[in-house]
């Protein structure tokens, strides 16, 4: 339920943000088409799109990382020249990444210091004394002294708000602040933000997730393709609404499970045992197996063995000690190409570099798994027309934004490059899929294709491993789910009738 709207009387609550005519063009597009944005004192302003919609342009414009073709941005009142995050810093205007900026080495009044001017530098007595006042006020506990790589992923994302709070910012910028913490502490945070709002900051809150945009924002701004499509005060909107401005067309957002048979194991994994790259045990004896027509959804806050158990199932990385069987066939540390070989599809956590080669183009990536095999090649040449040809088709089908075929990879976007590994991935007729957060960074309309993409393989008979940080996610798409925490299966149940609380606690080790 959305809360109560604080931006009821605009001459009680005034623009404290206001951007005017926001014109921004990269090389082959125009990523913001003359926006006009607002935000008032005291409210938190909800900005949704696709992928590619321009929203975080659009913020990073505000912040100083980018700067504007046209248009004009005010503050308070006064129109400014945000050159770099430092004249935003100083216009009262912060902003927390969705990937921390933080040292993990250093402590966080350490990193609180960093970047202030050099007197307060090096008072770190002091810098503690306004981390505890900060503290105390907006109910961000965090222990001054604490090294931030001791500290969970919802006390690191106190630390980033914290940092801009102390520098004095009243104007706060979040960049998908929810997409790594669980249930217990997105419910903390939007207590935290809650809090932040009636003492009179201004709040933009960047998300892909409806359900939270609805909860926490006053008023909710759409943008499609560069321009805004909807502003609407949050209590008079529906999600429905939202994701058809969002996408142009209705999304459905219950996806129909059809009836998928149980057939023979496909996947079994047996005390499974993997270090990470510090060289530490990261899977502890991890057992776990799936059928064919099954989904297996596995949840966990991210840096809990997730990682390592995808990469020791497709080969990525060698265990140091236990099994992994595929079609009943022993594959433990054998090479990704022979993982591949029995029928498996990877649709990988990191993009550039696993997911992609960010030197080839879009068509080289589109055929990684097949240039091998006919039609793509005669063992020896491209067959460069049929390449040509499938690869349009996938582009097309799952609305790759790209120039050409024979763009960089480097021209896509993140959400673009995501939706290219699954057009890749799910376009064969695989025997395993193995999914590490499939939809993250996609907009609701390729989420949704995706979604029912892996729910059709799994009615084909297609054994399905979905590792994700999205319980909403998990639990729509999973037959069996698994809490995963540092290393260990901890908690297993049907996903049919699961407790999110009882999933939340085991996802925080409780």
């Amino acid at each position: 339920m959305a809360r109560q709207s604080l931006a009821t009387e605009p001459k009680a609550h005034p623009a404290i943000v206001r951007m005017e005519g926001i014109v921004k063009r990269f090389p082959g597009v125009t990523a913001n088409d003359h926006v006009n944005f607002e935000v008032r004192a005291g409210e938190i302003h909800a900005l949704l799109g696709e992928n590619g919609a321009g929203k975080t342009t659009l913020m990073n414009i505000l912040y100083g990382l980018y700067r504007a073709d046209e248009g004009g941005i005010y503050i308070r009142g006064e129109r400014v020249k945000i050159r770099s995050p430092r004249d935003a810093i100083k216009l009262g205007i912060g902003m927390v990444h969705q990937h921390f900026m933080l040292v993990r080495s250093h402590t966080v009044a350490e990193n609180m210091a960093l970047g202030l001017m050099q007197g307060f530098l090096l008072n770190l007595k002091e810098v503690k004394r306004r981390i505890a006042e900060l503290s105390e006020q907006y109910g961000l506990k965090v222990d001054p002294g604490a090294r931030i790589w001791q500290l969970s992923t919802g006390e690191q994302q106190r630390v980033e708000i914290l940092r801009v709070l102390l520098r004095g910012a009243d104007i706060l910028i979040l960049d998908e602040p929810t997409s790594v913490l669980t249930p217990l502490e997105v419910g903390r945070l939007f207590d935290i933000l809650r809090r932040m709002a009636e003492e009179g900051h201004s709040v933009v809150f960047i998300t892909h997730k409806l359900d939270e945009a609805l909860a926490i924002s006053d008023r909710i701004t759409v943008l499609r393709r560069g321009r805004v499509v909807m502003t609407a005060r949050t209590g008079e909107t529906t999600k429905e609404e939202l994701a058809k401005a969002m996408v142009g067309r209705r999304v459905l957002f219950d996806l129909e499970r059809g009836e998928a048979e149980r057939g023979e194991k496909v996947l079994e994994v047996k005390d499974l045992r993997v270090l990470n790259d510090r060289g530490l045990l990261a899977v502890k004896g991890v057992s776990l197996s799936i059928h064919e027509g099954e989904i297996l959804g596995i949840i966990g806050v991210a840096g809990n063995g997730q990682q390592e158990l995808v990469e020791a199932i497709t080969g990525l990385r060698k265990p140091i000690g236990g099994k992994v069987f595929i079609n009943g066939a022993d594959v433990t540390g054998s090479p990704p190409r022979k993982i591949l070989e029995q029928g498996v599809a990877y649709v990988p956590d990191k993009r550039l570099g696993v997911g992609v080669v960010p030197s080839m183009s879009v068509v080289e990536n589109l055929i990684l798994r097949t240039y091998r095999y006919a039609p793509f090649s005669n063992g020896l040449l491209l067959n460069r027309a049929f390449i040509d040809q499938y690869a349009d088709g996938l582009i097309s089908k799952f609305n790759i934004m790209t120039p050409s075929r024979d763009a960089s990879i480097r021209s896509l976007s993140g959400g673009n490059i995501q939706r290219l590994i699954l057009a890749r991935e799910l376009s064969g007729r695989p025997r395993l899929i193995v999914a590490a957060n499939p939809t993250r960074g996609l907009d609701v309309a390729l989420t949704e294709y995706a979604c029912k993409q892996l729910l059709k393989r799994r009615e084909e008979g297609t054994a399905i491993l979905l590792v994700s940080e999205d319980l909403d996610e998990v639990l729509s798409l999973s037959d069996r789910i698994a809490v995963i925490y540092e290393g260990r299966i901890v908690r297993e149940m049907p996903a049919e009738g699961a407790s999110i609380e009882e999933i939340g606690l085991a996802m925080a080790g409780a």
